[in-house]
């Protein structure tokens, strides 16, 4: 690499937030940094606790980068319509974080919608390609953005050779979900009058009471509606009030869940209501609209994938079988149960249900969830063109609890980036794999810290997040100041690293071997070069990485490997494992572990994408698997542990240290009076050696 072709492009005048002083900005004549800018700051900490809540086995790290470059950008147009949890639609370009929406998860063999949350949302300015599906949907999204099909997750364009080879849509394939819904009602004066009539009608609520009074019987109107969802409520009195009937909300004594009503106590009043429930000469396509939407909210339900509206008033079914026609649904009506009672039901499925909802907009939500519905259609979603748009345009992502969401009545992946960038005020979608934050002063923070009377001298993991000897170190070498300031402090630490870069610092490595305990794993999935190239081709070879366990342990340092992760029915071959495990002796491993593949959030989309176009078999096996969570059951990690045990053809020998081997350090002489550290220090337990590291898996 050029590294010595630099330049500095800022002075110390960028500054970011949650650090003191500017940041230093620069960039690299090297291949692997084009187009990236790398801002050099001064943290204030270097030690980082795990949340308690992690199943880590260590409480403390330290990771001194921030920024991913292999972060994929995935972008749709800002007034594409994204689905809400409360079965509304709201553009993506006006989402916020922390709104509720819809996503999908795998539950059994099915994928169903299941609520979930925005992470984070941004925009950025790139090409982009609309593509218009055989239902007439049209979506405007970036290139490398990724739709959900009936064949998996696919990139919009792509290969099938070269280096842009990847899973991309073409004509023909069939996208998942439910297509383009209608735009909402226009609620104007019509639609207020058919809203009110439906609900006001089908609710019964209108009637007359008489009571006696001075030798009178006088004959009286009622208003009193009552539902348990006030959102129906609220919608009535507002639009009661725009014709001047004065109405309150109050309590009132219910079986089951607590109720609300609206009333009027005055005849006048109650008598007033007739009017904007009249039954028109020549109902309006508004009118049918808030018709439909006030009987729902009155007397429809939606559940087990049937629509249905029920009532005995023979004015009102008719009145929905015409409305529901008008407008191309087709509906059925039940016979009369005991009461009178019939019943509507909307036919068509999930795609007429979501249609219904949208023409006609419904007051109460919590009827129009799709939570826990399978994510199955019955509409022609099928690619018919995909084409570039002129010039580059603004586009907006969000990252999600699930790791995808509902964009444009398709299901659409979300991006990959880390919402913790935005904390740096950086876009967290391009900036976070273009921009990363360097702590150049991570070293000497470290120290400091260290030296704190308040800390316990616990054990200190490395690479919990990312490779701390991904390819930037090579440039800013930061390791070796912090392996130094441990050595110091002879504080116990290790490390897990999928690079032989580690051998760069082997004789710092020796020197806090003498004083502390360390261990070294080297993340090696499979010895297999076709496997290693399909699953890891960006990595160190697996020789490489095998080899360097080898000089670790020849010079004192003792180095297991992690065959992480252990993917079942793609390296867990017996044969292909016990050469993982041949080589580990050969190499003098001190410890052999295994985890199996974790598919989190985004990870599980990237990984069944990638299933789904190199061993497509072991699709629906692998959806079982994960059907639960994100780990695989008790069960098959059980057997993946007895096959890292019966693999082994013989014994690990007992690591250890030749005293000739280890390094002679003058503590006596590094140590200053004022040193706190001067004098022997207890040794905290060794860290497991097998500690996961995610984000290199």
């Amino acid at each position: 690499m050029r590294w010595d072709n630099l330049k500095i492009e800022a002075d110390e005048g960028t500054r970011l937030p949650g650090y003191r002083d500017g940041a230093v900005v620069r960039r690299f004549d090297a291949p692997e940094a084009l187009d990236m800018r790398f801002y050099e700051v001064r943290a204030k900490s270097a030690l980082n606790r795990v949340p308690e809540a992690s199943r880590m086995p260590f409480r403390w790290t330290i990771n001194p980068y921030r920024g991913c470059s292999h972060a994929c950008v995935y972008c749709v147009h800002p007034d594409t319509p994204v689905l809400m949890a409360d079965g509304t639609n709201r553009a993506i370009g006006h989402l916020r974080r922390g709104d509720e929406i819809v996503g999908t998860r795998v539950q059994g063999s099915d994928r169903r919608f299941v609520r979930t949350v925005v992470l984070d949302r941004w925009s950025t300015v790139k090409p982009a390609l609309r593509l218009t599906l055989a239902d007439g949907t049209e979506l405007v999204a970036s290139g490398d953005h990724r739709f959900l099909t009936d064949r998996g997750w696919k990139h919009v364009t792509g290969a099938t050779a070269g280096t842009d080879r990847r899973p991309h849509l073409t004509p023909g394939v069939s996208l998942m979900g439910y297509g383009a819904l209608p735009e909402g009602p226009l609620k104007d004066e019509d639609y207020r009058r058919g809203y009110l009539c439906g609900m006001v009608r089908g609710h019964g609520s209108l009637a007359t009471y008489t009571y006696t009074y001075r030798g009178r019987m006088p004959v009286l109107p009622r208003f009193r509606p009552g539902l348990a969802d006030g959102e129906a409520l609220e919608r009535a009195e507002r639009y009661l009030a725009g014709d001047r009937v004065s109405a309150h909300r109050a309590a009132f004594a219910s079986p089951g869940r607590p109720t609300r009503q609206i009333r009027t106590g005055a005849p006048a009043g109650a008598e007033r209501v007739r009017e904007p429930i009249a039954w028109p000469r020549t109902p309006s396509a508004a009118w049918h609209k808030g018709f439909l939407a006030g009987v729902f909210d009155a007397e429809g339900s939606w559940s087990g994938g049937v629509l249905r509206i029920a009532n005995a008033d023979p004015a009102m079914l008719d009145t929905t079988l015409l409305a529901l026609r008008r407008f191309g649904f087709g509906a059925v009506m039940g016979p009369a149960g005991s009461s009178g009672c019939r019943t509507v039901r909307v036919r068509g499925g999930l795609v007429q249900h979501l249609r219904f909802f949208a023409l006609t907009d419904p007051a109460i939500t919590r009827k129009r969830s799709l939570a826990g519905m399978a994510v199955t259609t019955d509409a022609d979603l099928r690619v018919v063109s995909i084409e570039p748009l002129p010039g580059a345009m603004r586009l907006c992502d969000i990252t999600t609890g699930t790791g995808d969401f509902i964009a444009g009545g398709v299901v659409s992946h979300n991006c990959f980036a880390r919402p913790t960038h935005t904390y740096l005020d950086f876009d967290a979608g391009r900036d976070f794999e273009r921009e990363i934050v360097v702590k150049v002063n991570a070293p000497e923070v470290l120290r400091a810290e260290l030296r704190r009377p308040s800390w316990k001298g616990e054990h200190v993991a490395m690479g919990t997040n990312t490779d701390p000897y991904q390819w930037v170190e090579g440039r800013y070498q930061l390791m070796p100041g912090i392996w130094e300031a441990l050595r110091d402090a002879r504080n116990p630490c290790s490390v897990l690293t999928k690079s032989p870069l580690l051998l760069r610092d082997l004789p710092l490595l020796r020197e806090l071997a003498a004083v502390t305990d360390i261990s070294a794993n080297l993340s090696i999935p499979t010895m297999e070069e076709k496997a290693w190239r399909a699953t890891e081709p960006h990595t160190p070879h697996p020789r490489a990485r095998m080899e360097a366990v080898a000089e670790l342990n020849r010079a004192g340092i003792p180095t297991g490997i992690l065959v992480a992760p252990l993917m079942p029915g793609i390296n867990d071959d017996p044969r292909q494992v016990q050469a993982i495990l041949e080589a580990a002796a050969d190499a003098g491993a001190t410890s052999i572990g295994g985890i199996g593949l974790h598919l989190r959030g985004e990870v599980r989309g990237v990984f069944m994408e990638w299933l789904a176009a190199r061993r497509p078999d072991l699709v629906e096996y692998y959806q079982a698997l994960y059907a639960r969570g994100a780990y695989l059951p008790r069960a098959e990690r059980d057997r993946l542990s007895r096959l890292l045990s019966a693999a082994r053809t013989r014994p690990m020998a007992p690591f250890r240290r030749d005293p000739a081997d280890a390094w002679p350090v003058d503590r006596a002489a590094r140590a200053s009076p004022a040193d706190p550290f001067r004098g022997p220090r207890p040794r905290a337990a060794p860290a497991p050696p097998a500690a996961v590291q995610e984000a290199l898996f």
